[in-house]
């Protein structure tokens, strides 16, 4: 008899990148049902229509993309309340929580860890930054606290997977655990080679610490034109003060395929686990201006389909806008790169982990 399988992953609210990797997993495992704190189908683009969705407590509240941080404190409990005791397998996605479930003592738990809670751990001053100080004490006790039940939640898991090196150090920083490295996958399909016009690209949610404004004022010394697709609370501040930049907000997969294919770039300023804007990128044929350092120093060739940067400054980053000549990128070799990072791919490399895993 075929083990029963469970699905777990923080919140399904939109489409980015760690949604799309859990709709891989979810597509490797058709009939298992998927749990999660919050749950929007549209904003998840009907992704998960027809499947079997349990949502925690907190979905009663009716929360949205929009005010799900205001839920911060809640998290681990609502997760600990996503009963998954039915299942032998519980797969957990991970940025945030979905790695404390608690599945019955007998069963396995694999999570693909996207990257420990960013806010609790590596970005814990970028979030205290992020409130006003009257806040920040409350909210340096309620990080804290995730941080405790972080550790007591990860020794429930039976193997971690990262989804690049750097992932794979965080997970053990945090956590002394170790960890399998799978790359996530990246809808191939879904893009196309187009003709590039001379703006930049930036993809991402708005954000500090994706460093956003870093890129627009780089662009703006490099006399550079710059489309940003994307949300979040840091919009309305950076569109005031870049007001030659075009905010594009959150796009649709048709949509988004188009803009990357007519950019002259991608350009990113943080330092990602992974970086799945880059190979979507990629996949299009544009070249990517990026870190050296994480993921996109994994998924980019340095020269051929984009330029890593060993610091990411406004100094650096301008530089490259201005004096590289992103015309002697090869797109159908940057389309070659990004096609190591399928989906198929993905999902052989997670069913094997599994199997591993329960000797199926």
């Amino acid at each position: 008899m075929e083990p029963s399988v469970g699905l777990v992953h923080d919140y399904l609210l939109v489409m980015r990148g760690a949604e799309r990797v859990f709709a891989a997993m979810a597509g490797a495992w058709p009939g298992a049902p998927v749990y999660t704190t919050l749950y929007d189908a549209h904003g998840t683009q009907e992704r998960f229509v027809g499947r079997d969705v349990r949502t925690s407590p907190l979905q009663r509240l009716g929360s949205r993309q929009a005010s799900f941080r205001h839920l911060l404190p809640l998290y681990p409990w609502a997760v600990g309340r996503l009963d998954v005791r039915e299942h032998d397998v519980v797969l957990s996605s991970s940025s945030a929580f979905a790695h404390g479930v608690r599945p019955r003592e007998d069963a396995v738990h694999l999570c693909y860890c996207h990257s420990p809670f960013r806010y609790a751990w590596h970005e814990r001053e970028t979030a205290l930054g992020e409130v006003g100080a009257a806040a920040r004490p409350a909210l340096r006790g309620v990080l804290a606290a995730i941080r405790r039940w972080d550790v007591r939640a990860s020794v429930r898991v039976d193997r971690y997977v990262a989804n690049s090196q750097l992932g794979r150090r965080r997970i053990a920083e945090a956590w002394g655990r170790d960890a399998v490295v799978i790359p996530p996958p990246v809808e191939i399909e879904r893009f196309a080679i187009g003709a590039a016009q001379e703006h930049v690209l930036v993809v991402g949610e708005l954000v500090a610490h994706k460093r956003i404004d870093t890129i627009l004022e780089a662009a703006r010394r490099a006399g550079v034109t710059v489309r940003v697709v994307g949300e979040g609370p840091e919009r309305a501040r950076w569109a005031t003060r870049f007001p030659e930049a075009s905010f594009l907000g959150r796009l649709d997969d048709r949509a988004l395929a188009a803009e990357y294919a007519c950019a002259r770039a991608l350009v990113i300023a943080n330092l990602e686990e992974f970086g799945i804007t880059a190979v979507e990128a990629q996949a299009a044929g544009r070249p990517v201006v990026a870190p050296r350092a994480g993921g996109t120093g994994e998924t980019v060739l340095d020269g051929t389909t984009g330029v890593l940067l060993d610091e990411v400054s406004v100094d650096t980053l301008a530089q490259a806008l201005r004096y590289t000549d992103f015309d002697r990128m090869d797109s159908p070799a940057a389309r070659r790169n990004a096609e190591r990072f399928s989906v198929a791919a993905f999902q052989t490399a997670l069913r094997r982990e599994v199997g591993s895993l329960t000797g199926a």
